[in-house]
């Protein structure tokens, strides 16, 4: 969609033409004094007229995004543009993007990908910023691929001791629960899991014990502690690390995650809710739409 207002009211055009395929397309649009047209792929461009004669805006171009402060009156989405973006121009002059006057959450393209969210090494995504309340009974699941043999998967800690982390350490999974009264952790063994392929974990907490199954292969602890059974947190999911200052009482390590996440879920009693990395309240290393094929 190719919007414009020259002054006497907004014109909006858009192509016929789908382009949410995953293949690279091209897009050209123009404005005139006269017409606001777009064209895709070469077709014939489709136009609508447009009224006034001069197109009044300050000097700054936006490119897949604007910040917070920035308002725009013809931009009819607020989320970023989650794909790959090259050769773009302005009036016949190409734009180096390698070097923006700013930019944020920008990653370079993959040449091949596939679906998930890259975690580069050095950031994490935090999401539900209002909190989460672990409660008595919850799980998270998930798919990840690495290569590296430690890093964060997920932690969600109270400003007390409450809290819930999943994490890799020497190659295996742990999974840690404190209910108040003290650190529970259960942990796979076996094969090294930083193999750089694919494997699905569940780690789940219940009242009396914490479970984790990897690839199928189960493992329990008990809970020691009876009289704790509620990990009381209504604090935000951190996702593959976490910033310096935050307090999380269930990780052992504070090394970020590098690679790939998918098909991460929360879930307790009868709910369950998909955790969406481009919906996240903040990124920072993370490329939240693709991961780099192996």
């Amino acid at each position: 969609m190719m919007s414009a207002d020259l002054g006497k009211g907004p014109a909006s055009i858009t192509s016929s033409v789908a382009v949410n395929d995953g293949k690279w397309h091209i897009v050209s649009v123009e404005v005139s004094r006269r017409l606001v047209s777009v064209s895709v792929d070469g077709l014939s461009p489709e136009s609508v007229p447009v009224k006034g004669n001069q197109l009044d805006v300050d000097n700054r171009l936006y490119l897949g995004g604007f910040p917070n402060t920035a308002t725009s009156r013809r931009i009819n989405v607020s989320s970023s543009f989650p794909g790959c973006v090259r050769s773009a121009s302005l009036n016949g002059a190409s734009l180096d993007l390698s070097q923006p006057t700013s930019q944020s959450d920008v990653a370079a393209c993959f040449t091949k990908d596939q679906p998930g969210s890259y975690f580069n090494g050095s950031g994490y995504a935090k999401l539900i910023h209002d909190g989460y309340k672990v409660g008595s009974d919850m799980s998270v699941s998930l798919e990840f691929r690495t290569s590296q043999s430690e890093g964060v998967f997920v932690g969600i800690s109270s400003a007390k001791v409450d809290a819930v982390g999943l994490e890799m350490i020497d190659g295996q999974v742990v999974f840690n629960v404190n209910n108040g009264a003290g650190r529970v952790s259960v942990r796979s063994i076996g094969q090294m899991l930083c193999d750089g392929r694919w494997h699905r974990l569940l780690a789940r907490k219940t009242k009396h014990s914490l479970s984790l199954s990897v690839d199928g292969r189960s493992y329990t602890a008990p809970n020691p502690y009876p009289q704790s059974t509620s990990a009381e947190t209504n604090n935000p999911v951190y996702l593959g690390g976490f910033p310096v200052g935050v307090k999380q009482n269930c990780l052992s390590i504070s090394s970020s995650f590098r690679g790939c996440l998918r098909n991460l879920q929360l879930a307790k009693s009868h709910l369950s809710a998909t955790l969406y990395v481009s919906s996240a309240h903040f990124l920072v290393g993370v490329t939240p739409n693709s991961c780099p094929v192996a």
